[in-house]
């Protein structure tokens, strides 16, 4: 197959991208020298939004770099495309719908156009806090009349991934009446062990799926509520023990689901974006109320920055200028989030999701191949505990890769100096990716530890460190329920902003359907036996060897 110039065809959606691919091709300063050049540079490559600051400084960019990115944001009208996300215009084109999470957390005094979804919303949030009072205050009881001490969350990907990650990370947050628990895999380990520490009579189940039909989260289901049959509730109290998040009212009370009990989705939500609706209930739960409120209210902070600031101080669309910069140009094929925070542990595999389900496309907007790189890798994990892993690679590999380091200044427990540590490993992780060490540099510390001439001038090379690795850092005033909202968002505006650089929809998944429908034909066949002859052999080979255990 013929493959076409990425430069022709992403070139055809951005006219400035010549200017750009000449301005790299013509790039030969290292991180240091720009930092020698600018002695104020990280005041000039900062930006500040409420308790965000970013400091972009440590990146591959100057004042010509900007300029041109600038004019690749005016040759995709960018102004425009945020406009019709937060005007409900149908940026969902293959879908044929908006995608309108912003709307779920717009508040009273915003400045944004107001939705006409807003009385829905409104209907949602009242019903979610009435049911958050009601296991708070110990009024809603199991079927033999205790009350609800544990709540589970039964949902998969974005019914799972966000709220999970968001109860995770405001765990210093939590209200003592009611404790959460998340399950999400078909391996029925995952729901064994959650189960086997639960109380049948005081635990509550609720079962997150738009459709109510997604397999993992249905099978996990049926094994709750066979549990709790087995433990001596009736099939008409299962209501008591049973919520549903989902648009299928049907087969939720089939389930054995008060339709009462039923709350709401819509189709302009994605899963990857629902965290701020219904299915930030266990969020809800966990925290309570109020602070669910600043939750939304540090996301519409964010909002209300991205669709208002000028692009050049506009902190989601610096980000995706980044990403993009480095994707298109230095080849970068990963990025890593690396977050010095334990309670921000499952923030990459979130990200994960939001980033490479929105972005992992290969045909643009119309349909048409793109011939370009789009989405990238996303990774990471809590730090330090990377350090003493994959940091290797960072610092003497080959591959580009940009770091988003992100930490918070004010630590949510009284152990500070821990926490002067853990900045402290933070900084020093952007500072030796930036400088490096040379050749020099090594064999002059080997030589003040001790070595001799030769061996110094044997071990040198590889205690080189090249630096000039970009980075940026994100600090938080401190971790709370609205500095994370205003985080989450930052996160969700740079996909949209790269997806409209990249000409591609951030808001259909289709690649994950092909897996889903042949599951359901594998799962049938190794139900029955019988194995299709048109199957390749690895897979007919394997399925052979399942059969035969």
């Amino acid at each position: 197959m013929e493959v076409t110039d990425p430069k022709a065809t992403l070139s055809q959606h951005l006219p400035h991208w010549e200017l750009l691919n000449a301005h790299k091709q013509a790039w030969t300063s290292s991180l240091s020298e720009l930092f020698a050049l600018d002695p104020h540079r990280a005041e000039h490559y900062s930006l500040e939004v409420g308790s965000l600051f970013l400091d972009y400084s440590k990146s591959h960019l100057n004042e010509t770099t900007i300029k041109h990115l600038l004019a690749l944001a005016d040759d995709c009208q960018l102004q425009q495309a945020i406009d019709s996300l937060f005007t409900g215009k149908h940026v969902n084109n293959t879908e044929d719908r908006p995608a309108w999470h912003s709307a779920l957390r717009q508040q009273p005094d915003s400045t944004l156009p107001a939705s006409s979804v807003s009385g829905d919303i409104a209907a949602a949030k009242k019903q979610m806090a009435e049911f958050v009072k009601n296991l708070h205050d110990g009024s809603w009881k199991g079927h033999s009349g205790q009350t609800i001490t544990d709540v589970v969350n039964i949902g998969i990907g974005g019914s799972d991934l966000g709220p999970r990650m968001v109860c995770k990370a405001l765990s210093d947050f939590h209200l003592p009446q009611v404790n959460v628990h998340f399950v999400a895999n078909i391996d029925g380990a995952e729901i064994y062990h959650t189960l086997k520490q639960l109380n049948p009579e005081t635990t509550l189940f609720i079962v997150a799926s738009k459709s109510f039909s997604t397999l993992e989260t249905l099978e996990n289901a049926k094994t709750a509520r066979h549990w709790i049959i087995s433990n001596g509730c009736s099939i008409d109290n299962l209501k008591r023990h049973f919520v549903a998040i989902s648009t299928n009212t049907k087969k939720a009370t089939e389930f054995g689901i008060d339709a009462d009990n039923i709350f709401p989705m819509w189709d302009w939500v994605g899963g990857r974006y629902s965290l701020w609706s219904a299915i930030g209930l266990p969020i809800a739960i966990a925290v309570g109320w109020q602070a669910f409120e600043a939750l939304l209210e540090g996301a519409a902070e964010m909002d209300e920055h991205f669709a208002t600031a000028e692009f050049k101080h506009n902190m989601p669309v610096i980000l995706a200028f980044l990403t993009f910069w480095y994707s298109q140009f230095w080849e970068a094929k990963s990025q890593a989030v690396l977050p010095y925070c334990h309670q921000l542990q499952r923030f990459p595999d979130f990200l994960q999701q939001l980033d490479m389900e929105s972005l992992g496309k290969s045909v643009n907007r119309d349909g048409q191949p793109t011939h370009y790189a789009t989405g990238i890798a996303i990774w990471g994990t809590e730090e330090s505990n990377g350090q003493h892993s994959f940091h290797q690679l960072f610092h003497q590999g080959t591959q580009m890769i940009p770091v988003d380091f992100i930490t918070s200044l004010q630590p949510n427990h009284p152990h500070t100096n821990q926490h002067q540590q853990l900045l402290a490993c933070c900084l020093s992780q952007s500072q030796a990716m930036l400088e490096g060490k040379t050749l020099a540099q090594a064999r002059q510390e080997l030589l003040d530890d001790g070595q001799s001439k030769a061996d110094a001038d044997r071990l040198a090379p590889h205690k080189v460190i090249p630096g000039n690795r970009p980075s940026n850092t994100l600090l938080l005033d401190q971790l709370t329920p609205r500095s994370l909202g205003s985080l989450i968002a930052l996160y969700e505006h740079k996909v949209y902003v790269l997806s409209v650089l990249l000409n591609i929809n951030a808001f259909d998944q289709w690649g994950v359907e092909l897996g889903k429908q042949l599951g359901t034909t594998i799962a049938g066949a190794l139900k029955s036996g019988q194995l299709p002859e048109h199957w390749d052999s690895s897979t007919r080979a394997l399925a052979e060897r399942i059969l035969s255990r």
